[in-house]
């Protein structure tokens, strides 16, 4: 075995959570942030079974596995159910969030503390590249619905997919 492991060291281990209907840039900072800061990154695509999403599970994993494939440390997994059981599952103590403006922090903050107590799970907030501040999956869907550019908000593969699927509906 080679890496921090075989040195005594513990594999350190953090998840990005969310739905990435589609996965934008401004996730994939967070995760290549992530990636910087931890042995092992997981991103979580956490099924809503009372939402209907512009991609399936399967399409938005497929999807953020090759926006991400540059990344060795990343792991891409779906999961149905609280996210501090995924956490739990996969010995991962860190949840990593990007925040993008106040109204976030109040939300992830209660989520936060939620979480940190049900297993003692930390919430790290990462300030959103000011490039991304208002970019947000919904956004980039209605925009792009609308016939908009969103080429500079979404990697190349995801305005591809997008493209195609909104001329399938």
């Amino acid at each position: 075995m080679t890496g921090p492991e075989s040195e005594g060291s513990p594999v350190r281990r953090a998840v990005c959570p969310g739905s990435f209907d589609p996965i934008t840039n401004g996730h994939l900072d967070i995760i290549a942030r992530a990636s910087r800061l931890y042995d092992e990154v997981f991103v979580a695509v956490m099924i809503n079974t009372s939402k209907k999403g512009l991609f399936d599970v399967d399409e938005r994993i497929g999807l953020i596995r090759e926006v991400t494939a540059e990344y060795a440390n990343v792991r891409v997994e779906a999961h149905h159910g609280l996210l501090v059981d995924f956490c739990k599952d996969r010995d991962i103590p860190a949840i990593v969030k990007g925040l993008r403006a106040v109204s976030d922090f109040d939300y992830e903050l209660q989520m936060a503390q939620m979480n940190n107590g049900l297993t003692g799970v930390e919430t790290l907030f990462v300030p959103t590249n000011p490039t991304y501040s208002f970019l947000s999956s919904s956004l980039v869907k209605e925009v792009a619905a609308w016939g908009g550019d969103v080429s500079h908000l979404v990697p190349p593969q995801v305005l591809e997919a997008l493209g195609e699927r909104l001329r399938k509906d």
